[in-house]
């Protein structure tokens, strides 16, 4: 009876317009109080401990990290390098479009804030040169859904949190369907833009190539961050976090510039010297290169025996010297190797115009309006996620509790589900709670039922987080709660009804890569077991 009850009283707030978490939170209290024999304190012990828990940690730095990520320089640099690697195909500016969505997800780890930088940019480009603004809205609408897909991602963090499966694991999990999304987007819009005979852009050789990688570079090499110092055993998923938020605040501030008191101000102007832009290039990219090749070097050797950190900063600083030389010749072809000591020298003003201008604005580069907005726009989001999260583990608790998932379970298995019927149920709940909810909110009511059922069925653990995620997808575009739907209809000034119409074709493909998803296990599990071992699950 105290299930119905429970399941009646959280459908009843949730269609009389009560938001989700009160929704869960309330319903809970009330099955509490007047239906278990659980004491009521244990509300006020379970808030606490859902408060406490160190996985959910990472989420307010995720959002930080990729609060700072979205300002629009970091968004525009990644444009750049995906049109200059595929831009050249038919219907280009629109596969690069999803191929920089693939990329900003793997910074931001949200759908939304992956819609709203990229977006912002790409359509208006896309428009442009000729592309129809359905077309190209109903593209960042479905390519900004691998925001939750691609690690690192939130939803993720967030089931991770609810059935204590690894993050390690499901990011790791997330890495080849992500992939194939992104794929199958991208052969859909060729298809398309041959037959719509879409432009293409002009080949601009592997230089532009190389010139728009050096310039996201900063931003790409957060990924290495994360995902590297997770694998590579350097810190947890949460200390990554916290990690990928000060090197964001740091990116954007001192390196990029987009926001706070240096905004607009260029490390070289143009009354700056050939000799002295050289120089100073050429010592950016040999102190670039020898960090990146001793966190690199760290990642892959850090377990072997005979490598010293010693050994391997000798190693960096050598090919680091090699690359300053080259880059010197190559950018003066009439030059030699004795004269990188004159192409130093006169980079040093530029070194020190830089440095002086940043520790005079030292102080204001923490506290100002732009830094303050942001936080403030990363604490909103973080204080609405972490309410649903916390009253969601209450409302499983109470599940637990009242022992509701082993009663769906002997119910299901009495009936004759085996695992390739449940897998069909999942997806049709998820699907259609995605239309009517917010994605962790959903996940962390569904989760706690669905879980028990699936070990006992034998699916695994992981597989079954990378379906719901790419249920929570598409639930990300279908009405009527579609958030990337009002987030592409806010920034292209189109009705909802005609943003539905133009995501409507590539829903397709994702619903087709949900088969493939959730029938291919392999795709999901491959890659975390053979690097991390298989996840162990006790009932």
């Amino acid at each position: 009876m105290e299930p119905l009850i429970l399941f009646i009283l959280v459908l009843m707030l949730l269609f009389a317009g009560v938001p989700v978490a009160v929704s869960l939170g309330l319903s809970s209290l009330i099955i509490i109080a007047f239906f278990s024999a659980d004491s009521v304190s244990s509300v006020a012990l379970q808030l606490f401990t859902a408060s406490q828990n160190y996985t959910l940690l990472a989420i307010p730095f995720f959002v930080l990290a990729s609060a700072f990520m979205s300002t629009g320089g970091v968004a525009r640099r990644i444009i750049r390098f995906a049109i200059a690697a595929v831009g050249h195909f038919r219907g280009g500016l629109a596969i690069a479009s999803v191929l920089a969505c693939m990329l900003f997800a793997a910074l931001s780890g949200s759908s939304p804030a992956t819609v709203v930088a990229i977006g912002t940019i790409a359509i208006a480009g896309m428009r442009q040169v000729g592309y129809t603004k359905e077309f190209a809205a109903g593209i960042i609408a479905n390519a900004g859904t691998l925001g939750i897909l691609i690690p690192p991602s939130i939803v993720m963090v967030v089931y991770s949190a609810a059935t204590d499966v690894s993050v390690g694991r499901m990011f790791l999990a997330g890495v080849i369907p992500g992939l194939v999304a992104g794929l199958m987007l991208m052969v859909t819009i060729y298809v398309m833009a041959r037959i719509k005979n879409l432009p293409s852009e002009e080949w601009k050789g592997f230089g532009e190539i190389v010139a728009g990688g050096k310039e996201a570079g900063w931003g790409l090499f957060l990924i290495i961050i994360i995902l590297g110092g997770i694998y590579g055993g350097v810190f947890t998923p949460t200390e990554a976090a916290a990690v990928a938020a000060v090197y964001a605040f740091f990116v954007a501030l001192f390196v990029y510039r987009d926001m706070g008191p240096l905004k607009g101000v260029r490390w070289i102007q143009e009354t700056d010297s050939k000799r002295a832009r050289v120089g100073f290039s050429a010592v950016v990219y040999a102190v670039g290169f020898f960090f990146v090749w001793m966190i690199l070097s760290f990642f892959v050797a850090s377990n072997w025996e005979g490598v010293t950190i010693g050994g391997r900063a000798l190693v960096g600083l050598v090919l680091s010297i090699a690359l300053m030389v080259a880059y010197a010749l190559r950018r003066d072809g009439d030059s030699n190797p004795f004269n990188i000591p004159g192409y130093l020298a006169a980079g040093l003003p530029i070194w020190g115009r830089n440095f002086a201008l940043t520790g005079r604005n030292f102080h204001r580069m923490f506290f100002n309006e732009e830094t303050r907005k942001v936080m403030i726009d990363a604490s909103r989001t973080t204080i609405m996620l972490m309410f649903i999260i916390v009253n969601a583990l209450l409302f499983a608790h109470v599940l637990s509790s009242e022992r509701i998932p082993q009663s769906i379970t002997s119910l299901m298995l009495d009936a004759g589900f085996n695992w390739f019927t449940f897998l069909i149920a999942i997806n049709l709940l998820l699907l259609l709670g995605g239309q009517f909810m917010e994605p962790s909110g959903l996940l962390l009511i569904v989760a706690p039922v669905v879980f028990p059922i699936a070990m006992e069925l034998g699916v695994d653990p992981v597989h079954l987080g990378i379906i719901m995620v790419v249920n929570m997808e598409i639930g990300m575009i279908t009405p009527p709660i579609g958030l990337n739907l009002f987030v592409t209809s806010g920034i292209t000034g189109m009705s909802l009804i005609q943003v539905v119409r133009a995501a409507l074709p590539f829903v397709a493909v994702l619903f087709v890569f949900l088969i493939i998803t959730t029938y291919v296990p392999i795709m999901s599990t491959w890659l975390p077991y053979s690097l991390m071992g298989p996840e162990i699950v006790t009932r």
